[in-house]
């Protein structure tokens, strides 16, 4: 069974996912008023990568004879100033995340509960892509600068990114009648 100061960091990881599901959902609303759908594109697709992180907590909870405790949603930011503090507000936050993974592992290590590094290990990982992508989508934005058909360029590349079949998040997938 998983220790009680782990289990209660787990369901406030759930939470942080959720949240980080729920900003860039707010961050897709935000880029499609203002008609650059390939960017909102890539933040649906960033929050439904963001629930299926918070799934894999609830997940792991569940497997290891824990109760999962769903936590009160914050709200979030809705405006911006620009695109570019869009993506730099990313940026941070993909840090942060990073941060709450790296205490995770910390308090796994601190109670030697050596099942949940392996789950920890991936998101370590993961959190590496998602403040490495991040940071250049950032940079790229901040090259393009006022260029406009450069912006619409990248608008058009960051909407390649593809969802898993059948997601609720994907515009492009019909709906069930």
């Amino acid at each position: 069974m998983i220790g009680e100061s782990l289990a209660q960091a787990m369901n406030d990881q759930i939470r942080v996912e959720l949240e980080s599901s729920y900003i860039y959902l707010s961050m897709a609303a935000w880029l499609h008023d203002r008609d650059l759908d390939g960017m909102a594109r890539w933040m649906r697709a960033q929050a439904h990568e963001e629930m299926t992180h918070a799934m894999k907590f609830f997940d792991h909870i569940l497997d290891r004879g824990s109760r999962v405790i769903l936590q009160d949603v914050a709200q979030i930011k809705t405006d911006w100033s620009s695109i570019q503090e869009i993506w730099n507000d990313t940026y941070a936050h993909e840090q942060l995340v990073t941060s709450k993974i790296n205490d995770l592992l910390t308090i796994a290590r601190e109670e030697r509960d050596y099942q949940a590094e392996p789950l920890l290990n991936w998101f370590i990982e993961e959190q590496i892509e998602e403040e490495a992508t991040a940071s250049k989508i950032a940079g790229e934005i901040e090259m393009v600068g006022n260029d406009k058909s450069a912006l619409l360029m990248l608008d058009r590349e960051l909407g390649q990114r593809g969802f898993p079949a059948g997601s609720p998040l994907d515009s492009t997938t019909p709906g069930e009648d």
